[in-house]
């Protein structure tokens, strides 16, 4: 369970934590994460979750899928740092988690207390899934103890930084 956490921080240095994927709304949700730490003086946490995958391997073909993913994984991670650094000029923390993506984020919220926000990037309507925005926010009474910030994944970059 994540712990209620007073904040000794200076003011302005809050983390936003970003879970990465191949999707159009999670480069907006990056996006805007970006915007607010450089507007705030803020950091960004970029997490990317390989979930288990439904076959029944054996060992060895089990490990190299699985180190495959990690090389994905990994690979995704430095492209959007490269991005974030180029264009906002802030180097964002990186890590490569494995589980169920909405326990592992949760997880790793309980394993980092410098983190204050999650944010999550939401699938236009028809355009995708938002499982992971519906679990979350049924947590944020019972295990999300931060702010779960929601971002429209169809918003462009002008909206962004009125918003942000």
């Amino acid at each position: 369970m994540v712990r209620e956490r007073p904040r000794e921080r200076p003011a302005g240095r809050i983390k936003f934590l970003v879970c990465i994927d191949d999707s159009e709304e999670c480069r907006t949700a990056l996006r805007f994460a970006c915007m607010r730490a450089q507007n705030t003086g803020g950091k960004v946490s970029l997490v990317y979750v390989i979930e288990p995958n439904d076959f029944n391997l054996s060992g060895s073909v089990q490990e190299i899928m699985t180190e495959e993913a990690r090389d994905r994984a990994r690979a995704a991670l430095e492209e959007c740092a490269g991005k974030v650094f180029e264009e906002f000029g802030v180097r964002p923390e990186m890590a490569v988690r494995e589980g169920e993506k909405a326990n592992t984020i949760l997880t790793t919220i309980e394993n980092d207390e410098s983190i204050n926000i999650v944010v999550l990037g939401a699938a236009p309507e028809g355009a995708g899934s938002n499982r992971l925005i519906s679990y979350l926010s049924g947590q944020v009474t019972k295990r999300l103890h931060i702010p779960l910030t929601i971002v429209p994944g169809d918003l462009d970059d002008e909206r962004l930084r009125w918003i942000t």
